[in-house]
């Protein structure tokens, strides 16, 4: 026998575990924000900018071929940003208690395609720290980089400062707890459908059809009512008595 189950079944199922599916989804939602808003801690984010440019030399101001080297230098240029050989030095220099390799966590170093600016990005729960390892992982490598490749062609751009208003970049609440109602409505509902699916008592003459195969002659009617019973033994204790008086 193959089971089908119609739209109509599935929109009755949902409307019976409604409640279930509001409670796991509101339950998602508190525990998002509460992690959020209390567990999390915020991470806020700066950001400083370094260019790549032309070589002091007798070249021309605008010669391409100088251009595109200076493209394929960038790549070595964030590799050698995060090595242990600057940031060993910035480390030194702001007196962090940290390691290298923890530090090379908090930074990203990254830059646009065919684009000479260089975006060093820093991530820490203190804004004004942020804001003082970008700029002298700046500063250190515009020093380091004379030394290391001979070369004299990068300058920074923007350096990194502590806005006014100053806001986390992470955790976001509102998109947590968005997700959270997302994923809470999915698993109350795929709760909802298990639960039915498991569900194999019989409750209604339509069930019955269905195991059966067979279709319904009758059925006697379960009275629960205690009203209509006491009704019922009212009605006989009254004809009785007629009876007797009679």
């Amino acid at each position: 026998m193959e089971e089908t189950i119609s739209l109509k079944e599935l929109m009755q199922t949902l409307r019976k575990r409604m409640t279930l599916i509001v409670l796991i989804t509101v339950v998602a939602m508190v525990l998002s924000g509460a992690v959020s808003f209390f567990v999390l801690t915020p991470i806020y984010q700066s950001t400083t900018q370094l260019l790549v440019n032309q070589s002091k030399d007798d070249q021309p101001a605008y010669n391409p071929s100088e251009i595109q080297t200076n493209l394929q230098l960038i790549n070595t240029y964030n590799q050698i940003m995060t090595s242990p050989r600057i940031l060993d030095k910035v480390i030194a220099d702001l007196d962090l208690d940290m390691t290298a390799t923890e530090l090379k966590d908090k930074i990203s170093v990254e830059s646009a395609t065919d684009s000479q600016v260089v975006n060093v990005t820093v991530q820490d729960p203190d804004p004004n720290q942020a804001v003082t390892i970008a700029n002298k992982v700046a500063d250190v490598f515009e020093k380091d980089i004379v030394d290391l490749m001979n070369v004299d062609n990068v300058n920074i751009l923007t350096k990194a400062e502590v806005g006014p208003e100053v806001s986390p970049v992470k955790p976001q609440p509102l998109l947590n707890i968005a997700i959270a109602a997302v994923v809470g409505l999915m698993l109350g509902v795929g709760i909802a459908f298990l639960l039915e699916y498991l569900d194999n008592t019989v409750k209604t003459a339509e069930d019955i059809e269905k195991l059966l195969e067979l279709p319904m002659l009758g059925a006697v009617a379960n009275i629960e009512d205690q009203k209509i019973q006491r009704k019922v033994n009212s009605s006989r204790s009254t004809r009785v008595r007629s009876e007797q008086v009679g």
